[in-house]
């Protein structure tokens, strides 16, 4: 079981050691085609209890990632705000750096166990998941995205030395009313941004029209 860290602490999230997670499933990678510092998952697929259970999970087993890569965020893609922010990010990200995950959607599951969290968590505050060793959230997430894109905006990581207790009451403040002061979806908004999408680790989910566009 995870432990987690106090709630609003600045430095990382700890997650399983990596032994922990070659036990339940995950195993390093094995080929040169995945990144070093990607965590490859080698699970047996649940097994069917009818032949529709099967065509189910064979079509949702195709959506979701056999590779865990690192600087991904997962966000609420039903909301306005939320989005705005990830076009933000990718329009100054030049280099690529950071990935993105709708958390509704089936290609985010992997991530949320590896940390020890579920939908609920990253609905509250967005999920900034680093590498295997480490992840945030909230305002220091936020900031974490903002220290790897290039200058100016790199600055804003500065504020990373305001107190965090500070800095996350004003962030679930505009959580908290984000769908009241900007608006929310039925679907993933980046469907409409379909420019974009290369960049989400979810892509062919949402493409596809599987679970990430067809919400709770």
């Amino acid at each position: 079981m995870l432990a987690r860290t106090v709630a609003g602490r600045a430095g990382p999230r700890l997650a399983p050691p990596l032994a922990g997670l070659l036990r339940r499933g995950y195993a390093a990678p094995t080929s040169s085609a995945a990144a070093a510092d990607d965590l490859v998952i080698d699970e047996d697929p649940p097994r069917a209890s009818s032949p529709s259970a099967a065509t189910a999970t064979a079509t949702v087993a195709a959506t979701m990632p056999t590779v865990l890569q690192p600087r991904v965020l997962i966000y609420d893609g039903v909301c306005h705000l939320c989005h705005r922010g990830v076009k933000w990010v990718i329009r100054a990200d030049k280099h690529a750096k950071i990935k993105f995950c709708c958390v509704q959607s089936k290609a985010a599951e992997p991530y949320l166990r590896l940390v020890g969290m579920d939908r609920e968590d990253v609905l509250r505050r967005v999920l900034f998941v680093e590498g295997p060793e480490a992840y945030y959230e909230g305002s220091t997430a936020a900031l974490k995205v903002a220290s790897y894109l290039p200058l100016p905006y790199s600055a804003l990581s500065s504020l990373l030395i305001a107190p965090t207790p500070l800095r996350d009451s004003i962030y679930d403040y505009i959580a908290k009313n984000r769908y009241d002061w900007f608006g929310k979806d039925d679907e993933c908004i980046a469907t409409k941004d379909k420019d974009i999408l290369e960049r989400f680790i979810d892509r062919e989910e949402i493409l596809g029209g599987g679970p990430s566009n067809s919400f709770f």
